[in-house]
Protein backbone atom coordinates (compact mmCIF):
# COMPACT_ATOMS: atom_id res chain seq x y z
CA UNK A 1 0.00 0.00 0.00
CA UNK A 2 1.30 3.45 -0.80
CA UNK A 3 1.50 6.10 1.88
CA UNK A 4 -1.67 8.10 2.35
CA UNK A 5 -1.56 11.80 1.72
CA UNK A 6 -4.62 14.00 1.87
CA UNK A 7 -6.35 14.56 -1.45
CA UNK A 8 -6.12 18.31 -1.10
CA UNK A 9 -2.43 18.37 -0.29
CA UNK A 10 -0.55 20.14 -3.07
CA UNK A 11 2.99 21.46 -3.21
CA UNK A 12 3.59 24.98 -4.46
CA UNK A 13 4.62 23.67 -7.89
CA UNK A 14 1.77 21.14 -8.14
CA UNK A 15 -1.59 22.29 -9.42
CA UNK A 16 -4.75 20.64 -10.64
CA UNK A 17 -4.27 19.73 -14.30
CA UNK A 18 -6.11 17.03 -16.26
CA UNK A 19 -3.33 16.90 -18.86
CA UNK A 20 -1.11 14.91 -16.50
CA UNK A 21 -3.93 12.49 -15.68
CA UNK A 22 -4.51 11.94 -19.39
CA UNK A 23 -0.80 11.19 -19.94
CA UNK A 24 -0.88 8.59 -17.18
CA UNK A 25 -4.05 6.93 -18.50
CA UNK A 26 -2.73 6.91 -22.07
CA UNK A 27 0.32 4.98 -20.85
CA UNK A 28 -2.07 2.51 -19.22
CA UNK A 29 -3.89 2.05 -22.55
CA UNK A 30 -6.84 4.20 -21.50
CA UNK A 31 -8.72 2.04 -18.99
CA UNK A 32 -11.31 4.85 -18.62
CA UNK A 33 -12.45 4.23 -22.19
CA UNK A 34 -13.15 0.53 -21.60
CA UNK A 35 -16.36 0.98 -19.61
CA UNK A 36 -19.31 3.39 -19.71
CA UNK A 37 -19.77 5.64 -16.69
CA UNK A 38 -21.92 8.06 -14.74
CA UNK A 39 -20.10 11.03 -13.19
CA UNK A 40 -21.49 12.71 -10.06
CA UNK A 41 -20.37 16.10 -8.71
CA UNK A 42 -21.68 18.39 -5.98
CA UNK A 43 -20.86 19.64 -2.50
CA UNK A 44 -23.12 17.41 -0.43
CA UNK A 45 -24.93 14.22 -1.31
CA UNK A 46 -22.80 12.98 -4.19
CA UNK A 47 -21.64 9.90 -2.26
CA UNK A 48 -25.20 9.01 -1.19
CA UNK A 49 -26.41 9.52 -4.77
CA UNK A 50 -23.59 7.36 -6.12
CA UNK A 51 -24.22 4.58 -3.60
CA UNK A 52 -27.96 4.58 -4.36
CA UNK A 53 -27.46 4.54 -8.12
CA UNK A 54 -24.89 1.73 -7.86
CA UNK A 55 -27.34 -0.30 -5.75
CA UNK A 56 -30.06 0.22 -8.37
CA UNK A 57 -27.76 -0.91 -11.18
CA UNK A 58 -26.69 -4.00 -9.22
CA UNK A 59 -30.35 -4.83 -8.57
CA UNK A 60 -30.88 -4.47 -12.33
CA UNK A 61 -28.36 -7.24 -12.98
CA UNK A 62 -25.57 -5.00 -14.25
CA UNK A 63 -21.98 -5.60 -13.20
CA UNK A 64 -21.38 -2.24 -11.55
CA UNK A 65 -18.27 -0.39 -10.45
CA UNK A 66 -18.45 2.23 -7.70
CA UNK A 67 -15.68 4.76 -7.05
CA UNK A 68 -16.07 7.05 -4.04
CA UNK A 69 -13.94 9.14 -1.71
CA UNK A 70 -12.76 9.58 0.93
CA UNK A 71 -12.92 6.28 2.80
CA UNK A 72 -14.05 5.74 6.38
CA UNK A 73 -11.82 2.91 7.60
CA UNK A 74 -10.10 1.09 4.71
CA UNK A 75 -8.78 2.54 1.49
CA UNK A 76 -10.31 -0.45 -0.33
CA UNK A 77 -13.78 1.04 0.31
CA UNK A 78 -13.18 3.53 -2.48
CA UNK A 79 -13.15 0.92 -5.27
CA UNK A 80 -15.97 -1.64 -5.45
CA UNK A 81 -17.31 -4.01 -8.09
CA UNK A 82 -20.77 -5.49 -7.58
CA UNK A 83 -20.67 -4.19 -4.01
CA UNK A 84 -17.37 -5.93 -3.19
CA UNK A 85 -14.30 -3.91 -2.20
CA UNK A 86 -11.11 -4.37 -4.18
CA UNK A 87 -8.97 -6.96 -2.35
CA UNK A 88 -5.66 -6.11 -0.71
CA UNK A 89 -3.79 -8.25 -3.26
CA UNK A 90 -5.56 -6.67 -6.23
CA UNK A 91 -4.99 -3.20 -4.85
CA UNK A 92 -1.29 -3.84 -4.20
CA UNK A 93 -0.78 -5.32 -7.68
CA UNK A 94 -2.47 -2.42 -9.46
CA UNK A 95 -0.77 0.20 -7.30
CA UNK A 96 2.60 -1.31 -8.17
CA UNK A 97 1.80 -1.38 -11.89
CA UNK A 98 0.47 2.19 -12.00
CA UNK A 99 3.40 3.43 -9.94
CA UNK A 100 5.87 1.72 -12.31
CA UNK A 101 4.23 3.39 -15.30
CA UNK A 102 4.32 6.78 -13.55
CA UNK A 103 8.02 6.40 -12.76
CA UNK A 104 8.81 5.65 -16.41
CA UNK A 105 6.82 8.68 -17.53
CA UNK A 106 8.82 10.83 -15.13
CA UNK A 107 12.10 9.36 -16.40
CA UNK A 108 11.08 10.30 -19.96
CA UNK A 109 9.97 13.77 -18.76
CA UNK A 110 6.43 13.08 -19.93
CA UNK A 111 5.28 13.81 -16.39
CA UNK A 112 6.92 16.61 -14.38
CA UNK A 113 6.26 14.91 -11.04
CA UNK A 114 4.69 11.82 -9.56
CA UNK A 115 0.89 11.68 -9.76
CA UNK A 116 -0.93 12.81 -6.63
CA UNK A 117 -2.55 10.39 -4.20
CA UNK A 118 -5.98 11.00 -5.73
CA UNK A 119 -4.71 10.67 -9.30
CA UNK A 120 -3.12 7.33 -8.37
CA UNK A 121 -6.31 6.14 -6.67
CA UNK A 122 -8.40 7.14 -9.68
CA UNK A 123 -6.09 5.39 -12.13
CA UNK A 124 -6.13 2.24 -9.97
CA UNK A 125 -9.93 2.37 -9.83
CA UNK A 126 -10.24 2.79 -13.60
CA UNK A 127 -7.81 -0.06 -14.26
CA UNK A 128 -9.67 -2.33 -11.84
CA UNK A 129 -13.03 -1.58 -13.47
CA UNK A 130 -11.59 -2.19 -16.95
CA UNK A 131 -10.06 -5.53 -15.97
CA UNK A 132 -13.24 -6.60 -14.21
CA UNK A 133 -15.18 -5.68 -17.36
CA UNK A 134 -17.83 -3.73 -15.49
CA UNK A 135 -20.91 -2.90 -17.52
CA UNK A 136 -21.22 0.54 -15.94
CA UNK A 137 -19.18 2.50 -13.40
CA UNK A 138 -20.59 5.12 -11.03
CA UNK A 139 -17.89 7.69 -10.29
CA UNK A 140 -18.01 10.25 -7.49
CA UNK A 141 -15.96 13.38 -8.17
CA UNK A 142 -13.35 13.92 -5.47
CA UNK A 143 -13.49 17.72 -5.34
CA UNK A 144 -14.83 20.34 -7.70
CA UNK A 145 -15.37 18.77 -11.08
CA UNK A 146 -13.73 20.67 -13.93
CA UNK A 147 -10.17 19.68 -12.98
CA UNK A 148 -10.90 16.61 -10.87
CA UNK A 149 -9.02 13.47 -11.91
CA UNK A 150 -12.29 11.63 -12.56
CA UNK A 151 -13.30 14.17 -15.21
CA UNK A 152 -11.29 12.45 -17.94
CA UNK A 153 -14.17 10.07 -18.68
CA UNK A 154 -16.95 10.67 -21.19
CA UNK A 155 -19.97 9.95 -18.98
CA UNK A 156 -23.25 8.65 -20.31
CA UNK A 157 -24.93 10.78 -17.64
CA UNK A 158 -23.65 13.66 -15.51
CA UNK A 159 -25.32 14.30 -12.14
CA UNK A 160 -25.12 17.54 -10.16
CA UNK A 161 -26.06 17.25 -6.47
CA UNK A 162 -26.60 20.15 -4.07
CA UNK A 163 -23.92 22.85 -4.21
CA UNK A 164 -22.88 24.96 -1.22
CA UNK A 165 -19.76 26.52 0.29
CA UNK A 166 -16.88 24.13 0.94
CA UNK A 167 -13.23 23.89 -0.14
CA UNK A 168 -13.28 27.63 -0.86
CA UNK A 169 -9.48 27.74 -0.91
CA UNK A 170 -9.55 25.62 -4.06
CA UNK A 171 -12.95 26.19 -5.65
CA UNK A 172 -13.97 29.80 -5.01
CA UNK A 173 -15.58 31.97 -2.35
CA UNK A 174 -19.16 32.05 -3.63
CA UNK A 175 -21.73 29.40 -4.52
CA UNK A 176 -21.61 30.66 -8.11
CA UNK A 177 -17.83 30.23 -8.35
CA UNK A 178 -18.01 26.75 -6.85
CA UNK A 179 -20.87 25.82 -9.18
CA UNK A 180 -18.72 26.78 -12.17
CA UNK A 181 -16.21 24.13 -11.08
CA UNK A 182 -18.93 21.51 -10.53
CA UNK A 183 -20.56 21.99 -13.96
CA UNK A 184 -17.24 21.12 -15.57
CA UNK A 185 -18.52 17.52 -15.68
CA UNK A 186 -21.32 18.44 -18.12
CA UNK A 187 -20.59 17.36 -21.69
CA UNK A 188 -21.49 18.81 -25.07
CA UNK A 189 -25.02 17.58 -25.87
CA UNK A 190 -24.82 15.25 -22.88
CA UNK A 191 -27.51 14.26 -20.37
CA UNK A 192 -27.49 16.13 -17.04
CA UNK A 193 -29.56 15.10 -14.01
CA UNK A 194 -30.36 18.03 -11.71
CA UNK A 195 -32.71 19.39 -9.07
CA UNK A 196 -33.51 23.05 -8.37
CA UNK A 197 -31.27 24.48 -5.65
CA UNK A 198 -29.73 27.81 -4.64
CA UNK A 199 -30.37 30.54 -7.26
CA UNK A 200 -26.65 31.15 -7.84
CA UNK A 201 -26.09 27.47 -8.56
CA UNK A 202 -29.23 27.22 -10.69
CA UNK A 203 -28.05 30.08 -12.90
CA UNK A 204 -24.66 28.51 -13.52
CA UNK A 205 -26.09 25.03 -14.16
CA UNK A 206 -28.81 26.35 -16.47
CA UNK A 207 -26.48 28.57 -18.48
CA UNK A 208 -23.94 25.76 -18.89
CA UNK A 209 -26.63 23.38 -20.14
CA UNK A 210 -27.72 25.98 -22.70
CA UNK A 211 -24.14 26.76 -23.79
CA UNK A 212 -23.29 23.09 -24.32
CA UNK A 213 -26.62 22.09 -25.84
CA UNK A 214 -26.93 19.50 -23.09
CA UNK A 215 -30.20 17.84 -22.11
CA UNK A 216 -31.51 18.52 -18.61
CA UNK A 217 -33.10 15.55 -16.84
CA UNK A 218 -35.29 16.88 -14.02
CA UNK A 219 -35.35 14.72 -10.88
CA UNK A 220 -38.28 16.65 -9.33
CA UNK A 221 -40.86 13.95 -10.26
CA UNK A 222 -38.98 11.52 -8.00
CA UNK A 223 -38.95 13.73 -4.88
CA UNK A 224 -41.85 12.70 -2.61
CA UNK A 225 -44.29 15.30 -1.25
CA UNK A 226 -43.40 17.08 1.99
CA UNK A 227 -46.92 17.71 3.23
CA UNK A 228 -47.66 16.88 6.90
CA UNK A 229 -48.86 13.34 7.35
CA UNK A 230 -47.34 12.17 4.07
CA UNK A 231 -45.60 8.81 3.78
CA UNK A 232 -42.33 10.67 4.04
CA UNK A 233 -42.30 10.22 7.82
CA UNK A 234 -39.97 7.62 9.28
CA UNK A 235 -41.40 4.17 9.78
CA UNK A 236 -39.84 1.06 11.40
CA UNK A 237 -37.57 -1.01 9.19
CA UNK A 238 -39.00 -4.14 7.61
CA UNK A 239 -36.36 -6.50 9.03
CA UNK A 240 -35.68 -7.43 12.68
CA UNK A 241 -33.37 -4.90 14.29
CA UNK A 242 -33.41 -2.66 11.22
CA UNK A 243 -33.25 1.09 11.56
CA UNK A 244 -36.15 3.29 10.57
CA UNK A 245 -36.66 4.06 6.90
CA UNK A 246 -38.53 6.51 4.69
CA UNK A 247 -41.39 4.83 2.83
CA UNK A 248 -43.48 6.52 0.12
CA UNK A 249 -45.27 5.69 -3.16
CA UNK A 250 -43.72 6.85 -6.43
CA UNK A 251 -44.44 6.67 -10.14
CA UNK A 252 -41.38 5.40 -12.02
CA UNK A 253 -41.19 4.24 -15.65
CA UNK A 254 -44.96 4.15 -15.85
CA UNK A 255 -45.41 2.00 -12.74
CA UNK A 256 -46.54 2.81 -9.21
CA UNK A 257 -44.04 1.40 -6.73
CA UNK A 258 -43.40 1.67 -2.99
CA UNK A 259 -40.09 3.41 -2.46
CA UNK A 260 -38.25 2.65 0.74
CA UNK A 261 -34.85 4.11 1.55
CA UNK A 262 -32.71 3.43 4.61
CA UNK A 263 -30.91 6.76 4.12
CA UNK A 264 -32.34 8.93 6.89
CA UNK A 265 -32.79 12.71 6.66
CA UNK A 266 -35.05 14.63 4.33
CA UNK A 267 -32.01 15.82 2.38
CA UNK A 268 -31.43 12.19 1.40
CA UNK A 269 -34.73 12.15 -0.46
CA UNK A 270 -33.19 14.60 -2.93
CA UNK A 271 -30.17 12.35 -3.38
CA UNK A 272 -32.38 9.29 -3.91
CA UNK A 273 -34.42 11.26 -6.47
CA UNK A 274 -31.26 12.14 -8.39
CA UNK A 275 -30.22 8.47 -8.42
CA UNK A 276 -33.66 7.37 -9.63
CA UNK A 277 -33.66 10.00 -12.39
CA UNK A 278 -30.20 8.86 -13.51
CA UNK A 279 -31.36 5.23 -13.54
CA UNK A 280 -34.43 6.12 -15.61
CA UNK A 281 -32.21 8.00 -18.07
CA UNK A 282 -29.87 4.99 -18.35
CA UNK A 283 -32.88 2.73 -18.96
CA UNK A 284 -33.97 5.02 -21.77
CA UNK A 285 -30.45 4.88 -23.17
CA UNK A 286 -30.81 1.11 -23.50
CA UNK A 287 -29.07 -0.27 -20.42
CA UNK A 288 -30.69 -3.64 -19.88
CA UNK A 289 -32.55 -4.65 -16.75
CA UNK A 290 -33.24 -1.19 -15.32
CA UNK A 291 -36.95 -1.36 -14.50
CA UNK A 292 -39.32 0.17 -11.98
CA UNK A 293 -38.99 -2.94 -9.82
CA UNK A 294 -35.19 -3.00 -9.96
CA UNK A 295 -35.13 0.68 -9.02
CA UNK A 296 -37.44 -0.04 -6.08
CA UNK A 297 -35.25 -2.98 -5.01
CA UNK A 298 -31.98 -1.09 -5.41
CA UNK A 299 -33.12 1.89 -3.37
CA UNK A 300 -34.21 -0.44 -0.57
CA UNK A 301 -30.86 -2.26 -0.62
CA UNK A 302 -28.68 0.86 -0.52
CA UNK A 303 -25.98 0.86 2.13
CA UNK A 304 -23.95 4.02 2.72
CA UNK A 305 -22.28 3.91 6.16
CA UNK A 306 -21.52 6.99 8.22
CA UNK A 307 -24.48 8.97 6.91
CA UNK A 308 -26.94 9.29 9.77
CA UNK A 309 -26.04 5.72 10.65
CA UNK A 310 -27.93 4.67 13.76
CA UNK A 311 -26.35 2.12 16.10
CA UNK A 312 -28.95 0.71 18.46
CA UNK A 313 -28.44 0.85 22.23
CA UNK A 314 -26.97 -2.28 23.80
CA UNK A 315 -25.73 -3.19 27.29
CA UNK A 316 -23.19 -0.56 28.32
CA UNK A 317 -23.73 1.50 25.18
CA UNK A 318 -26.27 4.25 24.45
CA UNK A 319 -27.92 4.67 21.08
CA UNK A 320 -25.47 6.36 18.70
CA UNK A 321 -25.79 8.38 15.51
CA UNK A 322 -22.75 8.60 13.26
CA UNK A 323 -22.78 11.24 10.53
CA UNK A 324 -20.02 12.78 8.41
CA UNK A 325 -21.46 16.31 8.39
CA UNK A 326 -18.31 18.34 7.71
CA UNK A 327 -19.60 21.65 6.39
CA UNK A 328 -22.52 23.99 7.17
CA UNK A 329 -24.86 22.41 4.62
CA UNK A 330 -24.14 18.99 6.07
CA UNK A 331 -24.66 20.37 9.58
CA UNK A 332 -28.09 21.72 8.63
CA UNK A 333 -29.03 18.34 7.16
CA UNK A 334 -27.91 16.57 10.33
CA UNK A 335 -29.77 19.05 12.52
CA UNK A 336 -32.97 18.48 10.55
CA UNK A 337 -32.65 14.69 10.79
CA UNK A 338 -31.91 14.82 14.53
CA UNK A 339 -34.86 17.13 15.17
CA UNK A 340 -37.16 14.88 13.19
CA UNK A 341 -36.10 11.65 14.89
CA UNK A 342 -35.03 12.70 18.40
CA UNK A 343 -37.14 15.74 19.19
CA UNK A 344 -37.46 14.95 22.93
CA UNK A 345 -34.28 12.94 23.56
CA UNK A 346 -31.12 14.29 25.28
CA UNK A 347 -28.15 14.53 22.90
CA UNK A 348 -24.42 14.40 23.65
CA UNK A 349 -22.15 15.37 20.76
CA UNK A 350 -18.66 14.01 20.21
CA UNK A 351 -17.32 16.56 17.76
CA UNK A 352 -14.03 16.83 15.89
CA UNK A 353 -13.28 18.76 12.71
CA UNK A 354 -10.51 19.81 10.40
CA UNK A 355 -9.07 23.25 11.15
CA UNK A 356 -9.84 24.53 7.63
CA UNK A 357 -13.57 23.86 7.97
CA UNK A 358 -16.25 26.39 8.98
CA UNK A 359 -16.26 25.21 12.60
CA UNK A 360 -17.90 28.32 14.05
CA UNK A 361 -20.81 28.13 11.63
CA UNK A 362 -21.21 24.39 12.16
CA UNK A 363 -21.17 24.95 15.92
CA UNK A 364 -23.95 27.56 15.68
CA UNK A 365 -26.06 25.10 13.72
CA UNK A 366 -25.51 21.93 15.74
CA UNK A 367 -24.44 22.70 19.30
CA UNK A 368 -27.75 24.30 20.44
CA UNK A 369 -29.29 20.83 20.10
CA UNK A 370 -26.80 19.30 22.54
CA UNK A 371 -26.92 18.90 26.30
CA UNK A 372 -23.13 18.67 26.16
CA UNK A 373 -20.37 18.71 23.54
CA UNK A 374 -17.24 16.63 23.96
CA UNK A 375 -14.64 18.24 21.72
CA UNK A 376 -11.93 15.88 20.50
CA UNK A 377 -9.22 15.60 17.88
CA UNK A 378 -9.10 12.94 15.13
CA UNK A 379 -5.73 11.46 14.23
CA UNK A 380 -5.01 13.86 11.39
CA UNK A 381 -2.47 16.71 11.26
CA UNK A 382 -5.15 19.08 9.91
CA UNK A 383 -7.51 18.46 12.82
CA UNK A 384 -8.51 21.35 15.07
CA UNK A 385 -7.56 21.19 18.74
CA UNK A 386 -10.40 20.63 21.23
CA UNK A 387 -9.69 24.11 22.62
CA UNK A 388 -10.20 25.62 19.17
CA UNK A 389 -13.58 23.89 18.88
CA UNK A 390 -14.58 25.21 22.30
CA UNK A 391 -13.60 28.74 21.29
CA UNK A 392 -15.55 28.43 18.02
CA UNK A 393 -18.67 27.28 19.86
CA UNK A 394 -18.37 29.46 22.97
CA UNK A 395 -21.33 31.67 22.06
CA UNK A 396 -23.71 28.73 21.76
CA UNK A 397 -23.82 28.44 25.55
CA UNK A 398 -23.47 24.65 25.51
CA UNK A 399 -21.42 22.86 28.16
CA UNK A 400 -18.07 21.60 26.83
CA UNK A 401 -15.61 18.90 27.79
CA UNK A 402 -12.24 18.71 26.07
CA UNK A 403 -10.89 15.20 25.48
CA UNK A 404 -7.92 14.95 23.16
CA UNK A 405 -8.09 11.20 22.51
CA UNK A 406 -11.04 9.99 20.38
CA UNK A 407 -11.47 6.69 22.22
CA UNK A 408 -11.55 8.45 25.59
CA UNK A 409 -14.02 10.98 24.19
CA UNK A 410 -16.40 8.18 23.19
CA UNK A 411 -15.92 6.48 26.57
CA UNK A 412 -16.70 9.77 28.31
CA UNK A 413 -19.89 10.15 26.28
CA UNK A 414 -20.90 6.66 27.38
CA UNK A 415 -20.25 7.55 31.04
CA UNK A 416 -22.43 10.66 30.79
CA UNK A 417 -25.30 8.97 28.97
CA UNK A 418 -28.46 8.55 30.97
CA UNK A 419 -31.69 6.85 30.02
CA UNK A 420 -32.75 7.78 26.50
CA UNK A 421 -29.55 9.68 25.71
CA UNK A 422 -28.31 9.61 22.12
CA UNK A 423 -24.60 10.11 21.41
CA UNK A 424 -23.93 11.90 18.11
CA UNK A 425 -20.51 11.45 16.47
CA UNK A 426 -19.91 14.11 13.82
CA UNK A 427 -17.84 16.96 12.41
CA UNK A 428 -15.34 15.13 10.20
CA UNK A 429 -15.17 11.98 8.15
CA UNK A 430 -11.84 11.27 9.86
CA UNK A 431 -13.50 11.30 13.28
CA UNK A 432 -16.36 9.12 12.04
CA UNK A 433 -13.98 6.62 10.45
CA UNK A 434 -11.84 6.43 13.58
CA UNK A 435 -14.86 5.83 15.81
CA UNK A 436 -16.38 3.25 13.46
CA UNK A 437 -13.10 1.36 13.36
CA UNK A 438 -12.76 1.35 17.14
CA UNK A 439 -16.31 0.27 17.91
CA UNK A 440 -16.48 -2.24 15.06
CA UNK A 441 -19.39 -0.53 13.28
CA UNK A 442 -20.41 -1.86 9.87
CA UNK A 443 -18.71 -0.14 6.94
Amino acid sequence: MFALGHELAQTVSHKFDLAHMRVLLAALDHPERRFPSVLIAGTNGKGSTAATLAAILRASGLKTGLYTSPHLVRINERIRVSGKEISDDEFALLQSEVDRVAEKLMERAELPWHPSFFEMMTAIGFEHFARQEVELAVLEVGMGGRLDATNVVEPRVSVITDISLDHQKYLGNTVGEIAREKVGIIRLQGAVVTLPQQPEANDVIGNTILELGARAVNAVPYVPPVSPGSAQYLVPGTEPGASSVYRYPLQVLGEQILMETPLVGRHQLRNVALAIAAAVELSQQGFRGVTAKSIESGVRQTCWPGRFQVIAARPGWPEMVIDVAHNPAGAWALRSALSERYEDRPLIFVFGAMRDKAISEMAKILFPLADRVIATRPDNPRAALPQEIQEAGARTGVEFELVEDVQRAVDRARELSGAGTVVVITGSIYLVGEVMDRIGAKV
